[in-house]
């Protein structure tokens, strides 16, 4: 057997970092957390007896790890490297082979969104920290749950949000002819700990999902609006299975402009929504200042 060497790479995310072989390491992915869920790793398990060590993440050819903030990366990674290369080649273990210890129990039922295109395939547990929209494949190769729903060929977007995921479909079926198809697939992916979002990748895609919100530089309205909105409204359209996000305010027209995601993309119930609910509440708690509200990709 060929001696084992890591490259040390950074990524988006400062706090970690990646371990790089020629070798193909595992089949499929695996994130653990804590050393209680590292029971079938032994690497991860030593690994996690470095007191700098949050979270530990094992796919194909590379290991990343996050790093807690009582350290620098630049003052530990070589050593770490070290130990991760000489416990493989001393024949330790990676991951073990027994499926039935990483399944992780899980129930998913599809729910129903005003958006006829749209169903929401809800989990008992939480899945994500944040908010992933992939309008294509293309934009989904750092998730490899929305990576397999596209290879459906009905699936037209991925839209995943804490404990749940949205699915806009063509109209090339009906969602009576494979809802079931569909949950079943996302219960088993889940199940057998496959990883479903690339975290190293996590610090990227918020700053895309965000890069129009840097409170700090925004005007009091804007502030304003954005607190109305997390308040008020993300929770009704996250119930939805959709997302609403600011872009912008501009105080000479005194227009919200606004991104709609998941289930209210697209729906055609989302002008009433805009007009009726958002707009209308944005005048009486900001009165004077709100004209109206427009949704950017509509």
């Amino acid at each position: 057997m060929s001696t084992i060497s890591f490259q040390i790479e950074p990524t988006t995310n400062e706090s970690i970092i990646k371990l790089t072989t020629t070798e193909m390491l595992v089949n499929g992915s695996y994130q653990f957390n804590n050393i209680d869920e590292a029971q079938n790793s032994p690497l991860a398990q030593q690994l996690f007896h470095l007191p700098f060590i949050k979270r530990v993440f094992i796919s194909a050819n590379f290991i990343a790890l996050e790093r807690f903030t009582i350290v620098e990366w630049k003052d530990v990674q070589n050593e770490v490297k070290e130990q991760v290369e000489n416990f493989l080649n001393d024949g330790g273990i990676l991951v073990t082979n027994d499926e039935s210890e990483k399944r992780i129990p899980i129930e998913v039922y599809a729910e129903v969104t005003p958006n006829p295109h749209v169903l929401k395939f809800v989990s008992n547990k939480a899945l994500f920290k944040t908010d992933f929209e992939f309008k294509n494949i293309e934009e989904a190769k750092n998730s490899p749950l929305a990576s397999n729903l596209f290879s459906f060929p009905f699936v037209k977007e991925v839209f995943l949000s804490e404990n749940y995921v949205s699915i806009s479909k063509f109209d090339i079926v009906e969602w009576s002819e494979v809802t079931n198809e569909v949950r079943s697939f996302i219960k088993e992916f889940i199940a057998a700990g496959n990883l479903l979002v690339e975290e190293v990748e996590i610090s990227e895609t918020q700053e895309q999902n965000n890069s129009s919100v840097n409170i700090e530089n925004l005007d009091d309205v804007s502030k304003q609006i954005i607190g109305i909105l997390d308040e008020y409204i993300r929770p009704a359209v996250a119930a939805d299975g959709g997302n609403i996000m600011f872009d912008s305010y501009d105080e000479n027209t005194q227009t919200v402009n606004v991104i709609l995601q998941g289930a209210c993309s697209g729906c055609p119930s989302s002008t009433i929504t805009l007009k009726n609910g958002i707009e209308t509440m944005l005048k009486q708690l900001i009165p004077g200042k709100i004209e109206q509200v427009v949704a950017l990709n509509y």
